[in-house]
């Protein structure tokens, strides 16, 4: 199978039928294409060029590339799975369900995009991430990934010292406080009609974490940023960043053929599949990794699941390949 690059997605889908097709062209999808691809096995990667860490300057806490920006760790991920034939395609999944098997009783899958163009593959790999979804506060979501953040590993050093605050949504704000804390000296609170119990308040005084109930009204900003908080009584806080625990949903578009269990995080956190040991499912043929499973991996901790998975998709096109040589060879043996 020819590869590709970043530049130059093939958008061409073999007619033939492939050993596995990746939903998804992040970390994880990539690099379990890659362990496929490194395998000698046919494999296809649909991307549809919307990852989750779009917004983000550069990938942080992954070693030996801190800082890369995210389209040139895909960029070079892809020309990776492409130096060792396999193939990336640019396409938005429509449809995924199981096809008839195979003569020998192998699994298939048809795997169908927007356009009409479809794909048939003996196993698949959903890799598909995930979306934050933000308060509906105005102001907010138009600085999501700079001076709007969520995590403090993927971007607390870079807001380090800053005036943050955190914009409450649950239990969640209360841990994710104590972290940004570590980062600044001054950290504002806001509750937004969230729970706050006495004994917390006064962890939160001692840490020197300042506590402001009265509702929030909007974000403010100016060209080079967030300016401020307002409140419904009209007094402006002032703030650079504002640090938020987003509600966190795998992206299932398309995938609703495959019949995938799905389950929801404690405290309204999110929405994810459920997977077993390396990303394995209910569903036999189908793997799920990365965000779309795991909500707050980053992105080392996603490639890495992503690569467990594709040795042991391996491993299962090694049985089944082996079953159906057996099989043939009792046949043959029998007939002669």
């Amino acid at each position: 199978m020819p590869g590709t690059t970043a530049e130059d997605a093939t958008d061409t889908l073999p007619g033939e039928t492939v050993d596995a097709v990746v939903i998804g062209g992040g970390a994880a999808g990539l690099n379990g294409a890659l362990m496929l691809a490194r395998s000698r096995r046919r494999v296809v990667v649909i991307d549809s060029g919307t990852p989750r860490n779009a917004p983000a300057e550069g990938v942080h806490g992954l070693l030996g590339l801190e800082g890369i920006p995210p389209p040139a760790l895909l960029r070079r991920g892809r020309e990776e799975v492409g130096r060792y034939g396999g193939r990336v395609v640019t396409g938005e999944v429509t449809s995924a369900a199981p096809a008839a098997p195979s003569a020998e009783g192998d699994l298939r899958f048809t795997i169908t995009l927007a356009d009409g163009r479809a794909v048939q593959a003996r196993r698949v790999l959903v890799a598909t991430g995930g979306r934050d979804v933000l308060p509906d506060i105005p102001g907010l979501t138009q600085h999501w990934g700079h001076g709007v953040v969520h995590c403090p590993y993927c971007h607390g050093w870079e807001v380090r010292d800053e005036p943050i605050a955190i914009l409450a949504v649950g239990p969640a704000s209360i841990h994710q406080a104590l972290l940004f804390r570590q980062l600044t000296e001054d950290l504002v609170y806001f509750t937004r009609g969230t729970d706050l119990d006495e004994d917390t308040r006064a962890r939160f005084a001692a840490r020197g974490i300042r506590v402001i109930d009265t509702p929030v009204a909007e974000v403010e900003s100016h060209k080079h940023g967030i300016t401020g908080v307002r409140l419904a009584d009209g007094q402006v806080v002032p703030r650079r960043v504002l640090a938020v625990a987003t509600t966190m949903l795998a992206r299932s578009d398309g995938l609703d053929g495959l019949r995938l269990p799905m389950e929801d995080l404690p405290g309204g956190m999110g929405r994810r599949f459920a997977t077993g040991i390396a990303g394995t499912t209910e569903v036999p043929g189908v793997w799920v990794v990365g965000n779309a499973t795991d909500l707050t991996a980053q992105v080392g901790a996603a490639a890495a699941a992503g690569a467990l998975a594709g040795a042991h998709i391996n491993a299962d096109l090694a049985a089944a390949d082996t079953n159906a040589a057996s099989a043939a060879a009792r046949s043959g043996t029998a007939h002669a």
